[in-house]
């Protein structure tokens, strides 16, 4: 059954009425980033009528709306994922509905498993493009032309110049940051030692369980895409011991002050160079 996107937006603007200019999604133990806003709003998934609701330990599961510096944001503190059963038009409902409140600008996060060799565990990746060819397209089924055109251009998802911004603000801030391709697979298992020997020889440096349809769905609404990886642990058959979220949490927080910082210094930039410019 296809969802009503502007039937629960509309529900969502009876209980919020901030417009935000830039969106933001907190993955796995980076939810902390949210205490940091100056809140104006928050909404509980659970309280939108036809929303799915976040199952992950470390995913709170709630829109905040506020302020990262001067920025007006929509941030979602803890996403939803395929492997929890929800279909791809679920899962990506959220951008949809972030679009619809007045986001341009559409900032991923996620925790990855590195799949270059050089990288190392609490290595932040600046995503570069995706590969998707492992997951249900999110734009399967009856295209709305409201919402975007059948057929988008890919191209230029995590658009350059946005890109070149962020390099330059982890340069000035001293913050190491890689950059690379973002595989999605479905999970929730983690990677054979054989997927991932195939990941990487198809291009992949970082892989995850996110982010790659969320993109694709911001790309097909028009927005500006951008997204950094915070490598968690190297994924499977890369080291001898055996995966686990826990460790995929603990390297997060411990990495959280350093995320925090080149997120908010990038938002900051990327607003006034970016965002601002192409309004005016």
């Amino acid at each position: 059954m296809s969802i009503d996107v502007e039937k629960i937006y509309e529900d969502v603007r009876k209980k919020v009425s901030f417009q935000p200019r830039a969106a933001l999604i907190l993955g796995s133990g980076l939810g902390n980033f949210a205490e940091t806003v100056q809140i104006v709003e928050t909404l509980d998934y659970h309280d939108i009528d036809g929303f799915p609701v976040s199952t992950v330990p470390g995913h709170k599961g709630r829109f905040i709306f506020g302020y990262v510096d001067e920025v007006p944001m929509v941030i979602m503190q803890g996403r939803v994922h395929y492997y929890e059963g929800y279909s791809m038009e679920q899962v990506t409902l959220p951008i949809r509905l972030m679009k619809l409140m007045g986001a341009q600008l559409l900032f991923l996060t996620n925790a990855s498993g590195g799949v270059n060799t050089d990288y190392h565990a609490g290595d932040f990746m600046l995503i570069s493009d995706h590969i998707s060819s492992f997951i249900p397209s999110p734009l399967i089924g009856t295209n709305n032309e409201k919402l975007g055109p059948r057929f988008p251009d890919m191209s230029d998802v995590y658009k350059k110049e946005i890109r070149e911004l962020i390099r330059r603000v982890a340069k000035e801030e001293e913050i190491p940051l890689k950059e690379g391709v973002y595989i999605q697979f479905t999970g929730p298992a983690y990677e054979t030692p054989a997927e991932i020997r195939m990941a990487r020889m198809l291009g992949a440096d970082a892989v995850g369980m996110s982010t790659v349809c969320e993109a694709i769905v911001a790309n097909h609404m028009g927005m500006d895409v951008c997204g950094i990886s915070c490598v968690t642990n190297m994924a499977s058959g890369i080291l001898p011991q055996p995966l686990s979220h826990k460790e995929v949490q603990e390297t997060a927080d411990r990495v959280a002050p350093l995320f925090e910082r080149l997120v908010r210094k990038s938002l900051a930039v990327i607003d006034r160079e970016y965002l601002c410019r192409k309004q005016s």
